[in-house]
């Protein structure tokens, strides 16, 4: 890249844009050429002497664009342009450089906010692992999880959640995709082949179980739940709910309708799986008792993340076993490895025995309620003719439906455009519908209304390709 000289008597607006401009101009001179890599945000920003949003801004600007691409935890490197129209042929990208401070920071294009985790605590807990406790790093991982966060968890969800469940019936694993993984093969044993899914519901559960090969049946979803009516009769089966906060419509089971779904379960010897994501971020009135602590018949298989409370890097799931398949898993359990790391399993059961994470959730819990109803605000000051919020009670993101001639996806990336996160919603229901997720978690408290009236203007000027 060539020295860049900016007129920094303008407006930090302006700045972005000659910032954007002078890049964009060395692309398509050939001054930069395919595959090279865009100075860090962070160093171009002291090098220029203008603030890191003002570089973020512009790189945005040319990724949206397409003159650059972005590489997760690598950078930022020029795309392969025939500024005559086309792509170039031929051109191979330059590889990423394996020199590790290349990977010191996360130059994600969305705008984050890194006090919603206390990184000072967790790095305090990491180094105990560490210095302390380093000889158990030398052997694997249990396949069913370190029996220290195991205990650290049965203690939370039973104080916090009303889930009862000794350690030794609680499975940790890498994500919903290896828990998911494991609580297949335990229904394959008992004979199940068929599960019932929310509609509308989350995706990625629908594709997991039908790639794990069983038959999906859709239960549709009103305000109060899934409806019990339709789930199937006199057959061995399982059903998936949300019943704390159903996604994405929001909705709450209440808790004559959970007894009416246990006793379902009983009577057609069938399973419950409830996944209680989100359920800790509630922001109004008393987070709502899990399902499983009212089961007497040992039907319910509660499933729980770390990834929202934490920081999605840290991919720890877990689920808690009725006892008949907690036994069905240790008699197999041996034959998987355990993928979720054994110090990051240390670290996260030393961060809740010293209530850095009941602590971190109470936090976050205030934070996220005040950029829920700043967002909200938002909206209803710069894009009320335009923009209709659908659940806003908990969680860490926002549906919203846009009324727009544009395709989500370019509501999505125009939103992206000044850092914010959106993403469709048919991307990860089996709905077919123009609403967008919002990730209003990430954004600063303080820069909210500011980017929300920035978006609104954005999303209201018209496409190219409308004028």
């Amino acid at each position: 890249m060539k020295p860049i000289i900016l007129n920094q008597s303008e407006n930090s607006e302006f700045l972005y844009i000659q910032l954007y401009e002078a890049i964009k101009c060395d692309i398509l001179s050939g001054a930069m050429t395919a595959g090279e890599k865009l100075p860090s945000l962070r160093s171009l920003s002291k090098e220029l002497g203008i603030s890191l949003t003002t570089t973020e801004l512009a790189y945005n600007q040319l990724l949206v664009e397409g003159y650059v691409t972005s590489k997760p935890q690598s950078g930022y490197y020029v795309a392969a342009i025939n500024p005559e129209g086309g792509s170039i042929t031929g051109l191979k990208e330059k590889s990423a450089p394996a020199n590790l401070d290349d990977y010191t920071f996360d130059e994600t294009p969305y705008i984050t906010d890194l006090s919603c985790f206390d990184f000072v605590k967790w790095k305090k807990c990491a180094a105990r692992v560490f210095n302390d406790y380093s000889g158990l790093l030398l052997f694997e991982s249990d396949p069913q999880g370190e029996p220290a966060l195991r205990y650290e968890i049965s203690k939370y969800i039973y104080r916090f959640r009303g889930v009862t469940a000794s350690p030794d019936r609680i499975v940790i694993g890498a994500g919903t995709q290896q828990i998911t993984g494991h609580l297949s093969r335990i229904l394959r044993k008992m004979g199940i082949n068929l599960v019932s899914l929310e509609a509308p519901g989350y995706l990625p559960v629908q594709s997991m179980f039908r790639d794990a090969g069983f038959s999906v049946s859709h239960i549709p979803v009103a305000h109060d739940g899934i409806d019990i009516s339709k789930l199937p009769a006199n057959i061995s089966s399982a059903v998936y709910v949300s019943p704390s906060n159903q996604f994405p419509t929001g909705a709450v089971m209440p808790v004559g309708r959970r007894y009416q779904l246990l006793d379902w379960a009983a009577e057609n010897n069938s399973i419950i799986i409830e996944d209680d994501y989100d359920s800790e971020l509630r922001y109004f009135g008393k987070p709502v008792p899990a399902m499983q602590g009212l089961d007497k018949h040992n039907r319910v298989v509660y499933l729980g993340s770390f990834s929202s409370t934490l920081f999605p890097a840290v991919k720890i799931s877990y689920m808690v076993l009725p006892e008949e398949m907690s036994e069905i898993f240790k008699g197999i359990k041996n034959q998987y490895t355990q993928t979720c790391s054994k110090s990051e399993q240390l670290t996260l059961a030393l961060f809740m025995e010293d209530g850095y994470y009941v602590a971190g959730i109470k936090k976050l819990r205030s934070l996220y309620a005040q950029k829920l109803q700043a967002v909200i605000k938002g909206f209803d000051r710069y894009a009320r003719s335009m923009v209709d919020p659908l659940d806003t009670q908990s969680g860490i993101s926002l549906t919203v439906k846009v009324r727009s001639a544009k395709k989500a996806s370019q509501l999505c990336s125009e939103a992206k455009s000044i850092g914010l996160q959106f993403v469709p919603l048919s991307e990860v229901t089996d709905q077919s519908t123009s609403a967008l997720i919002f990730y209003y978690n990430q954004v600063p408290l303080e820069r909210i209304d500011e980017l929300i009236e920035k978006l609104a203007n954005i999303w209201a000027t018209p496409s190219d390709s409308l004028r």
